[in-house]
């Protein structure tokens, strides 16, 4: 696999300086830009980015209140893409998410309305309450970037992303989404709850009766569609050495074989981990990958596809806390140089 990645990317093929530099004062506009309406969480703005970079989809598994809806209209607006938020619950059908051709007496011929997932940033609220049937109308529309309804294909306009909400506390009444869903997801992240001055920031902020205007009201654009797919091509050319590679290969191989996992991460997830490390690097102006953006992105991209065998889980061990253990025991290589290129 690690000489077919680089097989892939070639010589003399990684991104300029310059336009690293750009890819990164780019990066830094959007988050300041949604700093103004999100306090704080400048991490998972981050993730998100890199996200959008892969062409990934995210799930924000968080409780109510902490910010998720208004964090995905900051991020759309900031880069003036089209918004739509899809309440899910029980009684969704497929059609209210993808759209539905009707009669069109004035024409004689059905007409197709297309569904919210239709826009280029869908926050899907609660998708673990809906139907097995419904969510898997979103997630085929997340694999495959389009939408078929009798019989007719329709793409999806790019960029397109997908940040789904469950609660990870109030499950009654839910649909949990199987293993195979969640491998669909780039990642899982969550806000958390703000620390005592972030909290107190956001009172003084947002808090008086002179400030209780919706603040993404006064949100513009900084960036544009056409941004991020130029960013999204730039960041697949971010290098990889031999070392890191192997790395990842050695991290991967590891949750196969581990005695606390009963499954271990797919194929999808090593080249996810490999991509979204690309991504990162690039955000931070660098066209070569460290050691150091895998270990970052190693939970959010691999503990959802992870599960612990019986008897961890009766512990109340979860996958993120073995998954810290396998980083903790993989040797991290050592090396020099990471932006060396490879050998043609």
């Amino acid at each position: 696999m690690t000489n077919a990645v680089h097989a892939q990317q070639g010589p003399g093929l990684a991104p300029a300086e310059a336009d690293l530099q750009a890819l990164h004062t780019w990066a830094m506009r959007i988050q300041a830009n949604i700093a103004q309406v999100i306090v704080g969480k400048e991490d998972v703005v981050q993730l998100l980015l890199v996200a959008l970079l892969c062409e990934g989809h995210v799930l924000i598994e968080d409780v109510p209140g902490i910010g998720k809806t208004t964090l995905a209209k900051a991020l759309a607006r900031s880069l003036d893409c089209t918004f739509r938020r899809i309440q899910f619950t029980p009684d969704l059908l497929p059609t209210d998410v993808t759209g539905v051709s009707v009669w069109d007496s004035r024409t004689g011929e059905f007409v197709f309305r297309p569904g919210p997932v239709f826009a280029q940033v869908v926050l899907a609220d609660e998708i673990n309450r809906a139907s097995p049937r419904t969510q898997s109308a979103l997630l085929e529309a997340m694999q495959e970037r389009q939408v078929t309804v009798d019989g007719i294909s329709r793409l999806l306009e790019r960029p397109f992303l997908v940040l789904a909400t469950q609660n990870p506390v109030e499950l009654e009444g839910t649909f949990p989404l199987p293993e195979a869903q969640l491998d669909r997801f780039l990642m899982r992240v969550s806000l958390g709850y703000p620390d005592r001055e972030t909290e107190r920031e956001i009172l003084r902020r947002f808090g008086s009766a002179a400030t209780r205007d919706d603040p993404l009201l006064r949100l513009e654009p900084v960036a544009d569609g056409a941004s991020v797919l130029a960013n999204v091509a730039l960041a697949r050319r971010v290098f990889v050495g031999e070392a890191v590679a192997s790395y990842l290969l050695s991290l991967a191989e590891a949750t196969r074989h581990h005695e606390d996992l009963a499954l271990g991460v797919s194929p999808r997830a090593t080249l996810a981990l490999y991509q979204t490390a690309q991504a990162l690097a690039a955000l931070q102006g660098r066209g070569y990958v460290l050691p150091d953006d895998v270990q970052r992105l190693v939970e959010p991209t691999w503990a959802h596809r992870l599960i612990p065998v019986t008897r961890q889980r009766l512990h109340g061990v979860d996958a993120a806390e073995i998954l810290r253990k396998i980083v903790a025991q993989v040797p991290v290589p050592v090396e020099e140089s990471w932006s060396e290129k490879a050998v043609p």
